[in-house]
């Protein structure tokens, strides 16, 4: 059967909870954290709502 496929780079990304919300991670969190205070180096590790249409959201998780 063919059909679409997901696009594993995006999907890798992003997190579908239960209730079909996208979650992702907060950008500029990667390296350099040292000189961060404690709380802002903790911020980083939440996750943040990815705000995305319906129809691209269709196009790179179809199956999610």
């Amino acid at each position: 059967m063919k059909g679409m496929k997901t696009n594993k780079s995006f999907s890798k990304r992003l997190k579908v909870t239960k209730n079909g919300k996208i979650i992702s991670r907060k950008s500029g969190f990667n390296h350099f954290n040292a000189k961060q205070s404690r709380t802002s180096q903790l911020s980083g590790r939440k996750g943040r709502i990815f705000v995305i249409k319906n129809k691209p959201k269709s196009h790179l998780l179809p199956f999610s």
